[in-house]
Order: C-alpha cells, then sequence, then structure tokens
C-alpha cells in the first residue's frame, strides 16, 4: 500500500498543478469607473406602500427622540482650523467633563476637527441635530502625561494646523511648525504632570496625535460617551434659562511672516 501511494503522489501533484493553472484567467482589469450615487428624497418619489406601512410605528418613535429640541443656539457654529466656534466648544465640553474623573477640570480639552461631522445651526437643537454632528460612540478619556509629551502633542496638533483646543494657547507658522505653546497661559515644565481630557480615538493615537499613547495614566469612565456629555451639557444649559454659544479667542494662532 505504501508504494502505491508513493507511485500516486507526484501524479496528483502535477494534477493539482493542471488544474490551478487552467484556472488562471487570461484577462486582466485595463480601467475602472463610478460614479457618485446621491442618497436623497429622489427615491421617495415612489415609496413601497407595504414598507411605509410596516415601519411607520418605528418611525414615528425615532422621529419623537430625535426631533426632541433640547436647546437652543445663539449663533450657527462650524468647524475649520485652525479655531473655530464648535471645536472650542466641543473641546470646552471635554475639558469640563474630566471633572467626573479628577474632581475639576483638565488642564487641556482635546478634539479633532475630523470628528465634527456636520454645523450646528443658529436656533433649536434637536437631539438629531447633536447625532449628525457627532455621529461615532467616541468616549471621554482622561489622561496624565508629562510636559516633555505636552510638547509633543502640541507639535501634533501643528503638523495638522490647529484642532479643537480648550485651556491651551498655541502660536505656529503657516507651514505647521510649533512656534509656542502655554498650558493657562504659564510656559510647560518638562517634569510637571498635565492632565488633557480627549477621546478614546485619539488617546490611542489616531490622526496624527501620537504623543497621546505615551501617557503615564488613562482613565475611561464607562458610558461617558462625547455626544452623551455634549447632550448633558445642552440640557443643562437649557434648565438654566442659557443659550449655547461660544467663541473665538485665539487659542490657535497662526503666525504671519
Amino acid at each position: 500500500m505504501k508504494r502505491i501511494t508513493l507511485k500516486f503522489i507526484p501524479g496528483v501533484f502535477l494534477a493539482v498543478i493542471f488544474l490551478l493553472s487552467s484556472c488562471t484567467s487570461a484577462y486582466k482589469v485595463t480601467k475602472s469607473e463610478g460614479t457618485m450615487v446621491a442618497i436623497d428624497s429622489t427615491w421617495d418619489v415612489n415609496p413601497d406602500a407595504e414598507a411605509v406601512a410596516l415601519l411607520a410605528p418605528y418611525k414615528a418613535k425615532v422621529d419623537s427622540i430625535m426631533y426632541r429640541v433640547v436647546g437652543t443656539a445663539e449663533m450657527s457654529m462650524d468647524k475649520g482650523a485652525p479655531e473655530s466656534l464648535l471645536s472650542n466648544l466641543v473641546a470646552d465640553v471635554l475639558r469640563n467633563a474630566a471633572a467626573q474623573v479628577l474632581g475639576k477640570p483638565a488642564d487641556m480639552g482635546l478634539i479633532n476637527m475630523g470628528g465634527l461631522r456636520n454645523v450646528l445651526t443658529e436656533g433649536p437643537i434637536t437631539t438629531e441635530n447633536i447625532y449628525e454632528i457627532l455621529p461615532f460612540e467616541n468616549s471621554l478619556c482622561v489622561l496624565t502625561m508629562k510636559g516633555v509629551y505636552l510638547k509633543e502633542l502640541f507639535n501634533n496638533i501643528a503638523v495638522r494646523h490647529g484642532e479643537g483646543i480648550s485651556g491651551v494657547q498655541l502660536l505656529i507658522t503657516k507651514d505647521g511648525k510649533l512656534l509656542q505653546g502655554t498650558v493657562g497661559g504659564r510656559p510647560i515644565e518638562d517634569d510637571q504632570l498635565y492632565t488633557i481630557a480627549t477621546i478614546d480615538y485619539l488617546a490611542d493615537g489616531n490622526d496624527g496625535m501620537t504623543a497621546l499613547p505615551q501617557a503615564e495614566k488613562r482613565e475611561c469612565p464607562d458610558g461617558a460617551t462625547l455626544r452623551g456629555l455634549f447632550m448633558d451639557y445642552v440640557e443643562r444649559q437649557t434648565a438654566a434659562g442659557k443659550k449655547i454659544t461660544s467663541r473665538l479667542e485665539g487659542r490657535v494662532t497662526v503666525k504671519d511672516e
């Protein structure tokens, strides 16, 4: 039996090679084209009546949640480098939310511009608006790091020509170099520990924030999503009879050369 098996192995091997080679296509892709298809109300011109009826009770429930007015924006706020109304507001919310970990606001709040996905328009703020601005399940992380790494973080931000920051001030060049960085108006000391309130996505070093994983301590409280924190902030301000507002403060300044 062993002798027969040894004789057939080469034959089986050759058969497999033959089959594989015969399956190789002589065709090659030389060009690929595509177009964008807008998913909008155009597709609702002729709705499926049965599907509409099936979804109606669920839609009513979702609409009652998403269209609920939770506050009022005093002005329209958008994102944009080096500094913007919306990024300042969200960074402030993060920095103050660190109080649930530290018992006080963090030294710095940080949010990436890419995490803000829509404009907060002037007027009523609905739950839907907040989901549109903050669609990701990002959560609060409070980091503790030495000043030497905070300087590195400032360089990360300068390279990207600014991100949403709170509690700190940066002076950068047009080509993304850091000229000066302060915390609460004071110079950074290399061996001093500083606290940064940000989101888990950035704490992992994403979006060019390579300094953050070098933190000595990382605390991410359960259930503290950025969207939830922002919603809580809006509702607290509303309960106090205040509108949601923001302002430009020169948190990131680009030096004219």
